[in-house]
């Protein structure tokens, strides 16, 4: 039986742990047994530019810090070595820990992971991690609002060249019309 102390360190872990586990809208449990230190360094830096919370965590401590968040299903995950990515962005800790598993075949491997409260399969993160970076979606729909009026624009100048005026001077004379 461990002394009051380190009991005490525990139960504070495992409280620190439950807070950041039902702070964060997603989750992914990792085995990293074999990655060198430069992976794990670069593994770190990714999920500090991303503000995902990467962390090494004891099995026992985290199985108790799931059952007091209501995710007891994932105890069964919890053996080997084990690291924890939380965040409030759904798809960042996937799509950095599935890279990292691509990488790293046979020393990085996901065990599964969680969302908004709920234990998720494997093909659930690998769905997510699946889904672009947010500054890429942006672009992806502001270029699909874009095409029809990019479209429109370059028919409008065809027509006005066809014409024999310069588009220019098409322009010119489109403006007072539309006032």
């Amino acid at each position: 039986m461990p002394n009051a102390k380190v009991l005490s360190e525990k139960q504070a872990i495992v409280a620190q742990l439950t807070e950041k586990i039902q702070k964060a809208t997603a989750g992914v449990i990792v085995d990293y047994k074999g990655i060198t230190v430069e992976e794990d360094t670069a593994l770190r830096k990714e999920c500090r530019e991303n503000d995902v919370d990467y962390a090494v965590v004891k099995n026992t401590l985290l199985r108790f810090a799931f059952n007091n968040t209501g995710l007891s299903d994932l105890d069964g995950l919890l053996n080997g070595t084990t690291s924890l990515a939380l965040s409030d962005d759904v798809v960042a800790p996937a799509r950095i820990m599935a890279n990292y598993a691509k990488k790293l075949e046979n020393k990085f491997e996901i065990k599964g992971g969680f969302m908004d409260g709920k234990a998720v399969d494997l093909d659930t993160i690998k769905s997510l991690a699946a889904i672009p970076a947010l500054p890429i979606l942006q672009a992806q729909v502001l270029g699909t609002m874009l095409a029809p009026i990019t479209g429109l624009a370059v028919v409008l100048k065809q027509i006005a060249e066809k014409n024999g005026a310069p588009a220019e001077a098409a322009a010119e004379e489109a403006a007072p019309a539309a006032e």
